[in-house]
């Protein structure tokens, strides 16, 4: 590939990798998965922008691989194979809020695929029905459905969760 598109390439993803990244982690909960599914992403992308001069919608082809590399990913169940006797130590960053986070990530986790993938696009990433709909390949009314259900599950764990804290 010339040169010239290569930079192309790296300008065009470096602004968005900040966002991918977050992305990913909503939808997978896990920090390694999610940069395995950017750098999936990220490769998939590549090889198009190689073939063609131009690819409209750049940024909907880019979402659309990230969701549909996290949905190939959740389908090959290997991500749930322990490879030691214990999990390794990982120390927590000070931040606020953490017990928020990791309670809505725990809650998250607790949804279907899909309907994470809906909540993840639509309230994090701000995309429309029309767009979630278009990501997911479903109808907007299974976006919307989907959502609805999972703000219900949604609510209701956070709620048991705050009546266990109590």
């Amino acid at each position: 590939m010339r040169p010239e598109r290569v930079r192309e390439f790296v300008d065009f993803v470096s602004g968005r990798l900040p966002r991918l990244h977050r992305t990913a982690y909503l939808l997978c909960g896990d920090r390694h998965l999610a940069e395995d599914i950017v750098q999936s992403t990220l490769t998939a992308l590549f090889v198009q922008w190689k073939r063609n001069t131009t690819i409209e919608n750049a940024d909907g082809y880019l979402q659309r691989i990230l969701v549909r590399r996290y949905l190939d990913e959740r389908r090959r169940r290997w991500f749930g194979v322990l490879l030691g006797d214990r999990l390794p130590d990982t120390p927590a960053r000070p931040q606020a809020a953490v017990e928020e986070r990791d309670a809505l990530m725990t809650a998250l986790r607790t949804l279907p695929n899909k309907q994470r993938a809906a909540i993840v696009l639509r309230y994090y990433d701000d995309l429309s029905v029309e767009q979630t709909a278009e990501l997911l390949r479903c109808s907007p009314s299974t976006v919307k459905s989907q959502c609805s259900r999972g703000l219900i599950a949604l609510r209701e764990v956070l709620q048991t969760e705050m009546r266990v804290q109590s």
